[in-house]
């Protein structure tokens, strides 16, 4: 059995999001899953130029919304957004349903692990070093503000005979931690001598659940009173306010005060009955 987690996979629904968002029953599941799969190879196909990184699909009802992620937007885009309408136009005919057609650039294609690892497959493909690909690659990422990176080429590395995997890596990859936001990318390097895969992971930083808002305290009157007033003030209301407080008298005060009293309660009682005598 393998060894090894999808690293997007892994934290789907915690801290990554799913690339197609849809709902379907039992019976439309197998052909939605087929558009999507025609969709992305026909755009991948069409566009091999474009550094496109991901491609969202989002479904409502006869309406499909289709996000393209790519570091070359002008490419995609066209003269005056002519081939995004050529485009549109094709995956319509395509599916046979309506189709939305939204471009994103991505602002650092190097913070990108599918658009690195097909930078060091284009190198490997123009006959470059592997190494000297995969120096570049790492050092740019570094250089872009990454917290580290890994990288991962396996293949006939040098046009040997026996196959090899060749990895280099610099900085902190945490595969383990959930809240990692580490960016994963697999692709391959077509070469006379046969295929060389390349695999990049991207640690990006942390992303932190975000703090509840906590509640204001209850500003009482008094406080208020304080807050606004000044000094000599502030000074006269506590003086007023514990006067005007009654102080509370424990059971033991109680007890210790009927207790002086009996003597003199005894006392004017005798006084009475002498007089009362005389």
């Amino acid at each position: 059995m393998g060894r090894k987690v999808h690293p997007i996979g892994f934290r789907l629904g915690i801290i990554k999001d799913w690339s197609a968002k849809w709902h379907a029953s039992d019976k439309g599941f197998a052909e939605c899953l087929t558009e999507d799969l025609k969709l992305r190879k026909a755009i991948a196909k069409k566009y091999v130029d474009a550094a496109i990184s991901q491609v969202d699909i989002e479904r409502q009802s006869n309406k499909v919304t289709v996000s393209v992620r790519t570091a070359r937007p002008g490419i995609v885009i066209g003269r005056g957004g002519q081939r995004v309408d050529e485009m549109r136009h094709f995956l319509e005919e395509l599916i046979g349903k309506k189709v939305q057609l939204n471009i994103v650039e991505i602002s650092q294609a190097e913070l990108d692990a599918f658009l690195v690892a097909r930078s060091v497959a284009e190198q490997i493909e123009r006959r470059v070093a592997y190494r000297r690909a995969m120096k570049q690659a790492i050092f740019r990422s570094m250089q872009a503000g990454a917290k580290g990176i890994k990288v991962c080429a396996s293949g006939r590395l040098g046009g040997v005979e026996i196959a090899r995997r060749e990895v280099m890596h610099e900085g902190r990859v945490p595969l383990h931690t959930l809240r990692a936001d580490i960016d994963y990318g697999c692709t391959r390097a077509h070469t006379a001598l046969g295929d060389i895969g390349i695999k990049v992971w991207v640690y990006r930083g942390d992303i932190l659940p975000e703090a509840k808002e906590q509640s204001e305290p209850e500003v009482t009157e008094m406080a208020a009173v304080m807050a606004d007033a000044p000094a000599a003030a502030v000074a006269e209301a506590k003086v007023a306010d514990t006067v005007a407080k009654p102080k509370r008298v424990t059971k033991k005060a109680e007890a210790e005060a009927s207790a002086e009293e009996k003597p003199k309660r005894a006392a004017k009682k005798a006084e009475n009955i002498t007089k009362e005598e005389e």
